[in-house]
């Protein structure tokens, strides 16, 4: 996608668009942005990658090779261009058996528990909650680790691992799986999410389609202020 001084009508046009995004994202984000994009520009053909542990998003995206990286960090690049879509609750998903669920937990005890966590986006790199607690001074029991992080919560299903991360994505599994989503009992910091591109396509008309699609849907998925998805 470069720019195009002739804009862009997702009627007509039958351009590409490549995504690269993390599948920690809510499991209903992906299906309804493709939903969106074939239901507003019909002819244009979508190419969903994986942000994965040894994916160069930062290349990737200055090659051309994807147009838009999804995901949250920390702390952002600043070299690249980015919108927050989001932000969610860090908590905890846990078997409904997890003796957290009947006793409670402190922070002792949370850090104590045995941790199933993300591996993380690229080589060297410390996940999310690490980062997190890194700046608390803290550390926490992690003896799991799956690159699949869509698998993470039938692992902690049929196990008593603890998997942490955003509520808007734990909430998805109540009802599915037999677990419960526990809050956290380390002041964690909001999880934020953003939508990342490069100055190639910063101009790029079909490219502003493209991320105020994403903004959309993401919007569009974020519960009421004061109002979890499971209640």
């Amino acid at each position: 996608l470069f720019s195009d001084a002739r804009g862009f009508d997702p009627q007509t046009a039958e351009s590409t668009f490549r995504i690269a995004a993390s599948d920690y994202l809510d499991p209903l984000f992906l299906p309804m942005l493709v939903a969106q994009i074939k239901s507003q520009a019909p002819m244009c053909r979508i190419e969903i990658h994986p942000l994965s542990p040894d994916s160069d998003y930062h290349s990737h995206l200055s090659l051309g090779h994807v147009d838009l990286v999804i995901g949250n960090w920390l702390k952002p690049p600043e070299d690249l261009h980015m919108a927050r879509l989001f932000g969610d609750e860090a908590v905890s998903l846990v078997n409904i058996d997890h003796p957290a669920v009947r006793r409670g937990w402190d922070a002792a005890t949370w850090l104590a528990a045995e941790h199933i966590a993300p591996t993380p986006t690229h080589p060297g790199a410390r996940g999310i909650v690490e980062q997190m607690l890194d700046e608390l001074g803290l550390q926490r029991n992690i003896t799991a680790r799956c690159a699949h992080f869509s698998l993470i919560p039938d692992i902690v299903a049929s196990s008593l691992l603890v998997l942490t991360t955003g509520r808007q994505y734990c909430e998805r599994f109540v009802g599915r799986l037999p677990v419960r989503v526990l809050e956290c009992p380390v002041p964690l910091p909001r999880l934020m999410y953003y939508q990342l591109w490069h100055e190639r396509t910063h101009s790029s008309s079909s490219a502003r389609w493209l991320r105020e699609r994403t903004k959309s849907v993401a919007a569009s998925l974020r519960p009421a202020p004061g109002k979890s998805q499971s209640q």
